[in-house]
């Protein structure tokens, strides 16, 4: 899966992150997310949930087998090797973090698991990437800033990068111009209130703008 998840985000920008769901709501999420161009997915483990290991596994499990090769699912929020090895066996092709762990790395690379870090500082993004992470994860990039994240990311443009952490449809485009490969999208994609209501069309149509937000 190593250079798999890379090429994707290369090719399909967004990667939709689905945090506290209801069960019974999640997979009506993943399906309104796939109409709207979606195609890659991350679902994050509550690290608070004594269940989560459980929860997040069975929604990747909907949409790797709803979903064939036509949608690429990870974990995120994985914070430590048992973390990666509930989502590996649930089957998911990467993981991210919000934070640098190498010992999650490193099993990462010997599960053959696309590894992706969160990382502010040009050290912790060269030493995650020099220890086997393909990607790594500007975090929070929104916050930051672009001024912060370009940068950044001169000296080390051999990296490959997304933006994660307050990306809208509005500065999509300007995360994207400035080098990196993708972005992430939580709440300004899977947004609450519509769930709540069940509004899982105006999730697609959300999707949907964001899709085409990133080929502007």
């Amino acid at each position: 899966m190593r250079g798999t998840i890379l090429e994707a985000t290369r090719e399909h920008k967004i990667t939709a992150i689905l945090r506290g769901i209801d069960n019974d709501r999640v997979c009506h999420v993943i399906d309104a997310l796939y109409d709207g161009g979606i195609r890659l997915l991350e679902v994050t483990f509550n690290q608070k949930s004594a269940t989560k290991h459980v929860d997040t596994a069975c929604a990747i499990r909907y949409a790797k087998e709803k979903y064939q090769g036509r949608m690429y699912v990870g974990a995120g929020t994985v914070m430590s090797v048992d973390d990666l090895l509930a989502a590996h066996e649930a089957g998911a092709e990467f993981i991210l973090s919000p934070n640098v762990n190498f010992d999650v790395i490193k099993k990462a690379v010997e599960l053959d698991v696309c590894a992706i870090p969160g990382a502010m500082t040009p050290s912790e993004i060269a030493s995650s990437y020099e220890a086997g992470a393909e990607l790594v994860k500007l975090f929070p990039a929104g916050n930051l800033g672009l001024s912060y994240c370009k940068a950044v990311m001169a000296p080390i443009n051999h990296i490959p990068m997304i933006a994660v952490g307050g990306v809208d449809d509005k500065n999509l485009g300007d995360f994207l111009k400035a080098g990196f490969v993708g972005a992430g999208i939580g709440s300004n994609l899977t947004n609450k209130t519509m769930i709540q209501n069940q509004d899982y069309e105006g999730i697609r149509k959300l999707a949907q703008r964001y899709m085409e937000a990133s080929v502007r």
